[in-house]
């Protein structure tokens, strides 16, 4: 397929057109999905060959600072309308993104599945005026070392004492769902400086971390590398298998897991759960249920991923729910990654 590349000069700002660029859908004017004004119609960016230098230029021209991360398919929510620009491909030194080569509307084959975003710096500093936890080092945005902020400065939570209750309102305030595992130690890494909060006593019910019940502000119990964490549920989960990296694959969807269809599975669809999963590498895709069948719907027909996603159900499919299939064809992977979950101490550990 022949592409051409273009420095056109998008949505020729007028007196009432002040800016070609925007960013909807997210925690503030410097996170969300990346919109752009061609011919007076705002429409997105498809996200093939979105990195990070196109996002550092749409958060420079937005005066948002430096791009903290870019953010792929449906992150920001599915938009409607035009999309204007695929295969965007900044240098990083652009005043504006419609500065950057780009291919033409003509030749972009995307959907409003692969719309592009970006969380810029500033919308973080925006969001921590006021009192909100962190999770770093981790999978995913929902899984690391708890981090708060306080008194302009950042420090961890001391494992003492940590629990369900406690994780489950972190997960909840980040909007990460259910609590999945609670993590101590350096799991996610060991890092010095303060300790903000130590033996954490909430009972489930708060909004936020800030209105537990703690010792004190920099009061703990703890020594370097007793850091809280917690890994919140995903959408995406491997059952019957040896371990937390192998299995039957199964994805959340309104409410009720199911399964997906071995129907095109391939090594790149199970790559992204590996991936998405903190599994390592995959190993083996299977099919005709190998991990044995599941229940409830079939949710996922025809996956198709490209590989760089970071979920599996950002990948294009068929539909979702498919009436006629059975669960004599559920996929599965086989990670080279293996986790273990010790019930009675709460601890992790893996293997690579």
């Amino acid at each position: 397929m022949f592409f051409l590349s273009c420095q056109a000069d998008l949505g020729n700002s007028t007196s009432d057109e002040a800016s070609s660029v925007r960013l909807v859908d997210g925690s503030s004017s410097c996170s969300g999905r990346v919109q752009v004004l061609h011919n007076g119609i705002w429409g997105t960016v498809c996200y093939n060959g979105w990195d990070l230098l196109d996002a550092n230029v749409v958060c420079s021209e937005l005066g948002c600072g430096e791009a903290k991360e870019v953010k792929l398919a449906e992150y920001f929510g599915k938009s409607s309308g035009q999309i204007w620009m695929d295969n965007v491909n900044c240098s990083g030194n652009e005043s504006a993104l419609s500065k950057c080569e780009y291919h033409e509307l003509e030749l972009n084959d995307c959907n409003h599945s692969e719309d592009a975003g970006v969380i810029c710096h500033l919308s973080i500093t925006i969001i921590f005026l006021f009192f909100i936890p962190w999770l770093v080092e981790g999978f995913d945005d929902c899984s690391g070392r708890v981090e708060v902020l306080h008194n302009g400065k950042w420090g961890t939570v001391c494992d003492y004492k940590w629990d369900g209750s406690d994780g489950a309102v972190v997960c909840k305030e980040m909007g990460c769902g259910n609590i999945k595992v609670l993590t101590y130690g350096a799991y996610f890494g060991a890092t010095s400086g303060q300790i903000w909060m130590g033996n954490v006593n909430c009972n489930g019910e708060e909004a936020s971390l800030s209105t537990c019940a703690i010792q004190g502000w920099g009061t703990h119990n703890c020594f370097f590398a007793e850091h809280a964490g917690v890994i919140c549920g995903l959408p995406v989960r491997l059952v019957n298998g040896n371990s937390f990296c192998s299995g039957r694959v199964e994805v959340l969807h309104d409410g009720q897991w199911g399964t997906v269809s071995d129907d095109g599975w391939n090594l790149t669809d199970a790559a992204v759960v590996c991936r998405e999963l903190g599994c390592g590498d995959v190993i083996t895709a299977k099919g005709g249920a190998y991990f044995g069948q599941g229940s409830g719907p079939v949710w996922m027909n025809s996956v198709d991923c490209v590989g760089k996603e970071s979920s599996l159900i950002q990948c294009n499919i068929a539909h979702w729910q498919h009436n006629n299939l059975d669960h004599l064809h559920d996929a599965g992977v086989i990670c080279s990654g293996e986790i273990f979950f010790d019930i009675s101490t709460g601890y992790w550990w893996k293997n690579f």
